[in-house]
């Protein structure tokens, strides 16, 4: 069995240097921060070469970005702040699949049989494999994997990684010539589309708990501007003299949040956030994403 945890890194920001030259010297300096930050994420895009950043929070990233430019003196470009969406399964599915491809001059020959079921929350992705080396050789299964990963690593619907599921691999057939690596890869990454497909994918979005403290006269545009956030208001106490509003708010509404709680406020009023939990923004019935689902592509800003 292997288990496969995915990081609960909240937000995702693009960046470049504005200045080409300084791209190796950008690399190396953020390398630096996550090296210092377990929270804090760097990562390449294979398809894009863009470099992302990943961390817990809109503020977070900004606080990297300020000691890229004013410590580290180099200059970037960033996109606009996106949320970190997760997919995850509904239901339990059965998938037996055949990969054959014959040309003139190899063949290909892979069967697999998974079985995908809903995992527990916070469970990440676990594989396993129930099947008798008879019916798929170990020096296979690392092409099982592999084909199954390049697929959980990105989801179905709109290209986030998947969580919380289990994968089993409970079945299988191969042949002593046709057979190879390659081909149970291929025949896993068919089938685990396949299965998920089946199985009622669902987009998770973060929920945010939201702790606002307020002076009394600011409160009710306090409550009315979290509810428009799709907020959920848990309670509202006082704390001395001011009034402290407590409520769960998506994270993707959650972004310019500070300039817009001082305006309204005269700067008198404040707030932090902490990650609570991730739920469900919308069902695969139409396959597709919340409204304010992030693009593929990020435009950078200055």
């Amino acid at each position: 069995m292997s288990i496969l945890i995915i990081s609960k890194h909240l937000v995702e920001m693009a960046v470049e240097p504005k200045m080409s030259a300084n791209h190796e010297r950008m690399i190396n300096a953020l390398q630096e921060l996550a090296g210092d930050d377990p929270s804090f994420h760097v990562m390449t895009e294979v398809d894009s070469g863009q470099t992302i950043i990943w961390g817990m929070s809109e503020g977070h990233l900004d606080i990297k970005i300020d000691i890229l430019r004013h410590q580290h003196m180099i200059d970037v470009n960033i996109g606009a702040p996106q949320v970190a969406y997760r997919e995850t399964i509904t239901r339990r599915a059965v998938v037996d699949y055949t990969h054959k491809k014959r040309t003139s001059d190899t063949s290909q020959f892979a069967r697999v049989k998974l079985v995908v079921e809903p995992g527990e929350e916070n469970s990440g992705l676990i594989f396993e494999s129930a099947v008798g080396s008879d019916a798929v050789p170990k020096e296979y299964l690392p092409g099982v994997e592999r084909g199954l990963q390049s697929v959980l690593k990105s989801g179905t619907l709109i290209g986030f990684p998947m969580v919380d599921m289990k994968v089993s691999l409970s079945d299988g057939a191969c042949h002593e010539i046709d057979s190879s690596e390659i081909a149970f890869e291929v025949a896993s990454r068919a089938a685990i589309r396949e299965a998920i497909a089946k199985a009622g994918p669902v987009l998770l979005e973060p929920i945010m708990k939201v702790e606002v403290v307020s002076p009394e006269e600011y409160l009710q545009s306090v409550i009315s501007d979290l509810n428009s956030r799709r907020g959920q208001i848990a309670s509202t106490t006082l704390r001395g003299a001011e009034q402290v509003v407590d409520a769960l708010v998506p994270l993707a509404h959650m972004f310019g949040y500070v300039g817009d709680l001082h305006s309204m406020s005269q700067g008198r009023a404040d707030y932090t956030m902490a990650f609570d939990h991730y739920e469900v923004a919308v069902s695969s019935s139409n396959n597709a994403g919340p409204d304010d689902a992030p693009p593929a592509s990020m435009a950078m800003r200055a």
